[in-house]
């Protein structure tokens, strides 16, 4: 029966999920279980799309990703696919009528990650807004459940949270993205210079985005608001711990938050979310 195998896919994006990210996981967890699926979905997508271009060392990237691509709009027309990731993620798609313009700008900004870019403003801006905020707005129309108003209410906030998050992976991943993807994305950054002061100023850009999206997030239905709180925490702790960290020691390791950790961010999260403190 078509159940089982549209059961499966969605059960193959969760696993990815679990696989590659245990903040986005229990973030999800947190979600009103109605949603937790669809959203599986849409980040179980975008992580295929993203190992392509950053993993797949040795193989022809760019064909892997027209031939997602194609595949995309092939299963998005008909409706299937037969790559569960894939599946579930048109199911999805057509479920909350999610804009198709957001796909096109995420595999635009997958496909900018094929070519080794001197960004300037714009060009950030643009790899930005396809890579992240975009997933974020994916993920808005999931939360709102067909309210265009409400959508469109938070959608601002929406945008910077996920324009947030991608910069402090930026920070997180300056190492490897210079060292072993030859991709420095923040403008005109010459990584020969990356010092204390540099660093201060992107920060600061960051924490401003922080604040504008906590205001969103305290207007969220009540299916999603715990869940990206949760996340939005998550970011918020593993940020905190790169400010804490020297420039040099940016571009000689990885910083990461435990596990232990993050379930004591969760408990926190919990206890100020129930307290309305957040």
């Amino acid at each position: 029966m078509k159940k089982l195998f549209d059961e499966l896919s969605y059960e193959v994006s969760k696993y990815t999920t679990q696989k590659y990210s245990t903040s986005f996981s229990l973030g999800i967890l947190a979600l009103k279980p109605s949603i937790r699926l669809a959203v599986y979905a849409v980040y179980g997508y975008v992580r295929l799309a993203d190992e392509i271009v950053d993993s797949f060392h040795g193989y022809d990237k760019e064909k892997l990703l027209k031939r997602l691509q194609a595949e995309t709009y092939d299963a998005l027309e008909d409706g299937i696919s037969l790559n569960p990731i894939l599946h579930s993620f048109q199911e999805t798609v057509r479920q909350y009528d999610i804009n198709r313009q957001l796909i096109d700008h995420f595999l635009h900004s997958m496909e900018m990650d094929l070519h080794k870019i001197d960004y300037n403003s714009e060009l950030y801006k643009e790899y930005i807004y396809g890579s992240a905020e975009v997933v974020g707005l994916m993920c808005l129309q999931i939360f709102t459940e067909g309210d265009k108003q409400q959508y469109e209410k938070l959608k601002p906030f929406a945008m910077k949270l996920g324009s947030a998050f991608q910069k402090v992976n930026f920070l997180r991943d300056l190492k490897d993205d210079y060292q072993i993807l030859g991709r420095t994305y923040f403008p005109s950054l010459n990584m020969s210079v990356f010092d204390n002061t540099v660093k201060t100023v992107i920060e600061k850009e960051i924490e401003e985005e922080f604040k504008e999206a906590l205001q969103g997030i305290k207007k969220l239905p009540g299916s999603s608001i715990f869940g990206v709180y949760l996340a939005y925490r998550y970011y918020l702790s593993l940020f905190n711990k790169i400010k804490k960290t020297s420039s040099q020691n940016i571009l000689q390791q990885r910083i990461r938050i435990a596990n232990s950790q993050k379930l004591l961010v969760a408990f926190k999260s919990y206890i100020r979310y129930k307290s309305a403190y957040f």
